[in-house]
């Protein structure tokens, strides 16, 4: 897979200095929570067998029942 520059570009337009690429508030962390959360989502949706916006059979009693924000402490 390859990044096109156009996109590389939009993700970094509001880069203005290292913090804003590698702080705690910056690009690197955000990419690297919504790839996990994507991540997380389609692992949860393979392992339930349907999509996220579509309801399941009747059959299937393991269910989504919704999201909410949490906090992962790591080192």
């Amino acid at each position: 897979m390859t990044i096109s520059k156009e996109v590389l570009d939009e993700l970094l337009s509001g880069v203005e200095n290292a913090d804003d690429l590698l702080g705690d508030q910056g690009l690197m962390k955000e990419l690297k929570v919504r790839l996990m959360e994507r991540m997380l989502g389609a692992e949860l949706t393979e392992h339930l067998g349907y999509e996220p916006d579509t309801q399941p059979t009747n059959q299937q009693s393991n269910r989504r029942n919704g999201t909410s924000r949490k906090t992962l402490k790591g080192n």
